[in-house]
């Protein structure tokens, strides 16, 4: 792995460590595609620094746990925004 996408992999995990953020969000500061920081954080990272590897799946773990209740929140206020146009 060169040295740009070992830099790269590092400020996107600590990003998302300090942020909470998404890999939706994180691509999106990064410009860079959302496939290249899941690939980052669930492949390249386990090689490069193990102990933000587990930091970065417990918090991934926990977005997958509350996308329900997000989804749902965001059809609400779909719903609501259109009902009070």
């Amino acid at each position: 792995m060169n040295k740009k996408m070992t830099n790269r992999v590092i400020e996107e995990s600590k990003y998302i460590i300090d942020n909470k953020k998404t890999i939706r969000e994180t691509a999106f500061l990064f410009n860079v595609s959302k496939s290249t920081v899941h690939k980052d954080m669930q492949e390249r990272l386990r090689y490069i620094n193990v102990e933000l590897y587990e930091k970065i799946k417990d918090i991934f773990n926990y977005h997958k746990e509350i996308r329900h209740l997000n989804g749902g929140l965001a059809t609400k206020n779909k719903y609501l925004r259109l009902k009070n146009q």
